[in-house]
């Protein structure tokens, strides 16, 4: 059974990273088959002093500092200091889903032969506000996720590891280095793309499920979209033939509602084609909805459509963002000659 590093990146975890740790050091497996490797990107509440706490109680458990705050280096950091036979990325705001998480882990491994495992990542937290459970639904749909990815199904099968991986063989990183730090945001795909470009395999295990929370207001779900508008829109920059349509759509149709709305007073006729799709677009967000929040509480269904415009709108904000900032970098700086 091969041992295993988990690694686990933070910032301002104060909140949840205990009962996250816990549930990783108290796991069934050998104590000393298993190390777990915090990476801290400059948290300014009580994350460090946690750790720092837990460390005294279970020595497997490290910390690392990660001055440059991305995910990205923080998951480099911890992994330069990994000793075990593969590593898996577990973020401090994730829960497990029980105490059999690494033993499953492993199995996955020695029974696939993959280079990497891919996992269900599906939303839910303890006590979740209507707001949480609604993100919950709209994200698991095919309206709030890429539909390329599988990271909420649950069959085990062998996948393309750009939208799954999280778990890989040390001679993984031997093998197509360490992740992007010049992505803020989707490193894992970044880092994935690579791992695919290479014909290593990835075996997608929903033994190996871990629940992530959903962000608790609007405007966390906004920002969160937008930094995976910006990965994508980056990585599209780097890997030309990773932009998929899905990816696309959220981006084209927020150009749509603002050009399109503002053309319509100049363009006779365009105004009812632009009225016309943004009454679809409120229909499907509406029965979508309707649909979603069967046999949840009160409050959820209202709620749907509101985070699908936050998902799609944020998308879109952070996608072109990072177009803009990548065209004015090539014109600032042309390739030489």
């Amino acid at each position: 059974m091969p041992s295993v590093s988990v690694i686990v990146p933070v910032r301002n975890e104060a909140r949840v990273v205990e009962p996250a740790l816990r549930a990783l050091l108290t796991q069934d497996f050998p104590r000393d088959g298993f190390e777990v490797i915090v990476a801290d990107g400059g948290s300014t509440d009580e994350t460090v002093p946690v750790v720092r706490r837990l460390q005294a109680e279970f020595p497997n458990l490290q910390l690392v500092f990660n001055p440059a705050s991305l995910s990205s280096a923080g998951r480099n950091a911890a992994l330069r200091l990994a000793t075990k036979d593969v590593a898996v990325v577990v973020d401090g705001h994730c829960t497990l889903p029980d105490r059999f998480y690494l033993r499953n882990l492993a199995a996955a491994f020695e029974t696939s032969g993959a280079d990497s495992l891919g996992r269900p990542q599906p939303l839910d937290a303890p006590n979740p506000s209507p707001f949480q459970q609604a993100v919950s639904a709209a994200r698991s749909s095919r309206l709030g996720h890429n539909p390329d990815s599988d990271i909420f199904s649950d069959e085990a099968k062998f996948v393309p590891p750009q939208n799954t991986g999280v778990a890989y063989t040390r001679a993984v990183f031997h093998r197509v280095g360490f992740f992007d730090q010049s992505f803020d945001a989707c490193e894992d795909v970044e880092f994935n793309q690579r791992v695919h470009a290479a014909g290593l395999t990835c075996y997608f295990s929903p033994a190996v499920k871990v629940l992530y929370h959903p962000r608790s207001s609007l405007r966390a779900l906004f920002y969160q979209l937008s930094r995976y508008g910006r990965g994508r829109a980056r990585l599209a920059f780097k890997y030309p033939g990773s932009l998929t349509l899905p990816a696309l759509v959220p981006p084209l149709w927020a150009v749509w509602v603002v050009l399109g709305g503002a053309l319509s007073l100049l363009v006779p006729g365009l105004g009812w084609a632009w009225l016309g799709s943004i009454g679809f677009y409120l229909a499907v967000l509406g029965a979508a909805g309707v649909v979603l929040s069967r046999g949840k509480p009160r409050g959820v269904g209202p709620r749907i459509p509101l985070v699908f415009a936050g998902i799609h709108f944020g998308f879109a904000w952070g996608f072109w963002k990072e177009v803009v900032r990548q065209v004015r970098g090539r014109i600032q700086s042309p390739s030489p000659a």
